[in-house]
């Protein structure tokens, strides 16, 4: 039977991504989770980094409403030259997407935001993703899979597509859904260090 963590702040995922539950158990932590409904349109003339900074942090604070409890919010998004890749629209929009991304090398930035009262802190993780070369027929045959259709940039690392990924430099977590390292170190900070962090 796993440790656990001390039960006081507690903890709660301001997310309902399974993929994220799964990184934040991995550490350890015992938590709530709960998706917030927020407004995800990019702002004009937003960057990359501000954009997933302020969804993570609104993600966060739309669920602290208790100073005992730290929340953490989330935010992943794939970037291809200037343009932020969302979830796709479509299959012509997935096509699109990833044919950006065939045989080329783009950015994954994940932000993790950890709220408790007042206090908030927010850091940024950047993963370069290479993409092998893909034929139409890799990419229909991807789509009906159903995979890309709730992933941003329209594919999902931890799954079939992980085989086209020929490099990755950089979070594998994060570009998953949660930087397992910078999620530890927060937390720690607002009194939730992990099993192996206690004294």
């Amino acid at each position: 039977m796993s440790a656990s963590i001390h039960p006081s702040p507690s903890i709660l995922l301001a997310s309902n991504s399974p993929r994220r539950k799964e990184l934040l158990t991995q550490l350890g932590y015992v938590f709530t989770s709960k998706g917030s409904d927020i407004d995800e349109s990019v702002n004009v003339n937003e960057s990359a980094v501000e954009y997933v900074e302020r969804m993570a942090v609104q993600k966060a604070l739309v669920q602290a409403n208790d100073e005992n409890t730290v929340v953490i919010g989330s935010d992943t998004s794939v970037v291809c030259g200037d343009e932020i890749l969302g979830k796709p629209k479509d299959y012509d929009d997935a096509k699109r997407m990833l044919e950006m991304l065939s045989g080329n090398t783009h950015q994954v930035l994940t932000s993790i935001a950890v709220v408790k009262g007042a206090d908030v802190s927010v850091r940024v993780v950047t993963t370069d993703v290479t993409f092998k070369t893909l034929t139409d027929s890799e990419i229909l045959n991807y789509w009906q899979t159903g995979e890309p259709k709730d992933k941003a940039g329209s594919y999902g690392i931890q799954g079939i597509a992980g085989q086209f990924v020929t490099c990755i430099k950089g979070s594998y977590s994060a570009v998953v859904g949660l930087p397992l390292y910078e999620t530890a170190q927060l937390l720690a900070k607002h009194g939730c260090p992990t099993v192996v962090m206690q004294s």
